[in-house]
Order: structure tokens, then sequence, then C-alpha cells
């Protein structure tokens, strides 16, 4: 089984579980100007630059991959009685959960000696991935191209805007609103370090990459 981790934030675990997010774009690595000075490039220089891009740069994900998605966590254990009204259980019995974020946003996550509070999603173990995906589709473009023609790109990315499209003026609007919602979601994820060269301005060739979701596979849990 081909699974693999992807890091999601809080909002856009809450977009997958709302079925509102099929589609997360991830920037390609190597970018564009180490692929068109390749020997490659220089042997088929008729090639345009995504198809380059697409054949020599490694994409994180192929179609049919299985994704695991870590989120911000935490891992809740504790000593409670656990034998009321269950004579086979030992009385000084562990509770243990995993609380996920996007669930409990302010839950009262113990913090004492050797906690640590909510854990970042890179730091999630597999076995308490709850969240699975699978690769339907995956594509070269820029980051400007997403919405460019059709607003429905966007939303596809979890991305809504902070009022009901019926209060803009025009369809124009709404697009032009529900495009600079993307661009600050975007820029959020983006070290300020990287911005000029990850960031919107910089419109970067990204991977996009289309999922569904699925079931949790047998054995999700072993290497």
């Amino acid at each position: 089984m081909n699974m693999k981790p992807i890091l999601f934030n809080t909002d856009m675990v809450r977009a997958i579980l709302g079925n509102r997010k099929t589609v997360t774009r991830r920037v390609v690595k190597p970018q564009h100007l180490r692929v068109l000075s390749s020997p490659y490039h220089l042997e088929h220089p008729e090639t345009p630059d995504k198809v380059l891009l697409e054949r020599l740069c490694e994409p994180p994900y192929r179609p049919g991959d299985i994704l695991y998605v870590r989120e911000t966590w935490y891992y809740e254990s504790h000593m409670e009685d656990m034998s009321a009204g269950e004579p086979d259980l030992p009385s000084g019995a562990y509770s243990r959960r995993y609380i996920f974020k996007a669930d409990c946003p302010d839950y009262p996550v113990n913090v004492g000696v050797g906690q640590h509070g909510w854990r970042p999603s890179i730091h999630m173990p597999r076995e308490a991935a709850r969240i699975f995906l699978r690769v339907t589709d995956v594509r070269v473009e820029r980051l400007q191209d997403c919405g460019e023609g059709w607003c429905i790109d966007i939303e596809r990315e979890g991305i809504t805007t902070p009022q009901d499209p019926i209060l803009y003026i025009s369809d124009d609007d709404f697009h032009d609103a529900l495009r600079e919602a993307f661009k600050k979601v975007w820029d959020s994820t983006i070290k300020p370090a990287d911005r000029d060269r990850s960031g919107w301005e910089a419109n970067p060739w990204v991977w996009v990459i289309t999922f569904e979701r699925c079931e949790k596979p047998k054995g999700a849990n072993h290497d």
C-alpha cells in the first residue's frame, strides 16, 4: 500500500470534513528556472514549460496514492475510575484518546509537567489519523491560474468569502472576493522569508492535487 502523510491546517481540515475541499496545491520543487536549464530542455526547446515540469519534477503524490491527514492534535491520557459497573476493569485504569483542534478548538488541554498543549500537525503519528484521502489527479499550473477563469476552482480549495454571495453586486465582485480570500489563505501558509519565491505574488508553479475521501485502509497504522 502506497500511503503518505499530508499536512493541513485546522481550517482546511474542517473544509475536508464538511466536503468543501477536494483540491490542494503544493509548490513544485525545484522551480522552473532549474528545469528550463536542464539538458532535456536544451535538447527540446519547443517543449512547453508545463510539460517539462510534469516530466522532470517528481510530484509529491500520484493518482491512486492514499494520504493520511496530519492535523493539530492532542493525546489525552489520565487515570480515572473505570471500574464503576464494570467489575472486570481495574480501578486505576487509564483513559486515552486523541483530540483534534478542528473538532474542539476550545478544549481545555491540560498542560502539566511533560505536556505541551496542542501538538503541531507535523508531529501527529499515523496511528492518530482519522481522515484518509485517495488522490485522483495531479497536474501542474501556475498558482494564479487558480480561479482565473471560473471561481469554482477556488471553492474546491475549501475557500469561502466572509459574506453571502447574494450581497455582491455582480458575479465578478464575488469572484474577486473569493480570489482575494484564497490569496490571503495561501500567503498565510508560506513563511515570510519564502514569499518572494512561493507567495501569491511570486506566482510559482504548483502541483494541483485532486482527491476524494476514502475509508481507512486495512493496516493503515503499520509501516
